[in-house]
């Protein structure tokens, strides 16, 4: 079913033109969200997401600006955009569009081997359940009369697209951030740490029942776990209070929190909820930055090659490069096409920090992975 292709990278994709969760270009010739923002006379205060207007806004002007640095006098006019989710993906999608007054197609992949292949056209969206339908959708999409050259814009979506891809490989991506949740919360309970109500604590809190409380945050619950673990509440007095409605939102849990300063000290936490409580309060959706340090060192222990491997392994021990979409972004960039890569990972999870720059290690998208496509 699916073969290797060698070692490469999502530089080769994409080079440094890619904005990770802050939406900070790691081509550091292209202007920060902030400008941008001020440029585009956005509210500096919050960080757009995927799902947001000003999403679309900021990476439009970002791909404008990009195609300018080799193509000075092009201008970019139409829209490719790769990705794996109907919802997130599409959005993005449809925001830098209209943001931008341009046309385009969206292919929104996935492998589910268990079904014949098949193709939903739903508006712009090419839906596929097989991600080897990519040559096709480039064909249909210019069938439909959306150049794919120089005026071009493609969007590689990176987290279970360009890797992990969705249906094939993406229970790696998952397992190396539930490693980090554990992680953290191991190394800061110490001793008191139990492996038994970590789990059960993380596998009910994440279920979609609670996302009304957790905002399907992996900060939110990584902190909740924390604190669960450390005595400041218990899971079955958390889950009555949740369906009660007395304890409605990750908010009402934290600020709870703040408020047992004397049993909070006695855990020894003091400091770690304090540095969440700060970051929260200044609305940063990635509050608990322990943890995503800690998340990238469990991701970037997932890229690699496996000698000796079978490919059932490959796909269950390390994070891949989709082949597929490997290819798709050569044959654009052949035809003159600008390829920029978009993640939502947040930057801490993603990017070294100066010391272990300094040490040789290196942004998620310039590190070797192998490439897995189907044969």
């Amino acid at each position: 079913m699916y073969r290797t292709y060698g070692l490469t990278s999502l530089f080769e994709l994409f080079g440094d033109r890619i904005v990770y969760r802050n939406l900070t270009p790691a081509d550091r010739r292209l202007p920060s969200l902030s400008q941008l923002q001020r440029d585009l006379g956005l509210d500096d205060r919050t960080l757009p997401r995927k799902a947001e207007p000003a999403y679309g806004m900021v990476v439009a002007e970002m791909l404008r600006r990009t195609r300018t640095l080799d193509l000075p006098r092009t201008t970019v006019r139409r829209l490719v955009y790769i990705g794996d989710t109907q919802m997130n993906d599409s959005t993005a999608f449809r925001s830098i569009c209209t943001a931008a007054e341009w046309p385009g197609w969206a292919f929104i992949g996935r492998d589910d081997m268990r079904m014949p292949a098949q193709v939903q056209i739903d508006g712009a969206l090419y839906l596929c359940n097989r991600w080897s339908a990519l040559p096709d959708f480039l064909r249909f999409a210019e069938k439909e009369g959306l150049a794919l050259d120089e005026e071009t814009a493609v969007v590689i979506d990176v987290d279970k697209t360009a890797i992990g891809a969705r249906g094939r490989n993406d229970g790696v991506i998952d397992r190396a951030r539930v490693d980090a949740v554990q992680r953290t919360v191991a190394d800061l309970l110490g001793l008191s740490f139990d492996q038994a109500a970590f789990d059960t604590a993380y596998d009910t809190l994440r279920q979609a029942t609670y996302h009304p409380f957790t905002a399907d945050n992996q900060d939110y619950l990584a902190y909740i776990c924390l604190m669960l673990g450390a005595g400041l509440s218990e899971l079955e007095t958390l889950i009555r209070r949740i369906q009660e409605g007395s304890v409605q939102h990750f908010a009402d849990f934290i600020t709870e929190v703040q408020g047992r300063r004397s049993k909070l000290a006695r855990s020894g936490l003091t400091s770690i909820h304090d540095e969440v409580w700060r970051c929260f309060q200044q609305g940063d959706p990635t509050p608990f930055k322990t943890f995503r340090y800690n998340e990238y060192l469990t991701t970037v222990a997932c890229f690699g090659d496996l000698p000796g491997a079978s490919m059932e392994q490959v796909l269950a021990q390390r994070i891949v490069i989709t082949e597929e979409v490997r290819q798709a972004a050569a044959t654009l960039r052949e035809r003159g096409a600008l390829t920029f890569g978009v993640s939502d990972k947040p930057d801490e999870a993603s990017l070294p920090n100066e010391t272990q720059a300094q040490a040789g290690m290196r942004p998620l998208h310039r590190l070797q992975a192998v490439a897995v496509g189907e044969v």
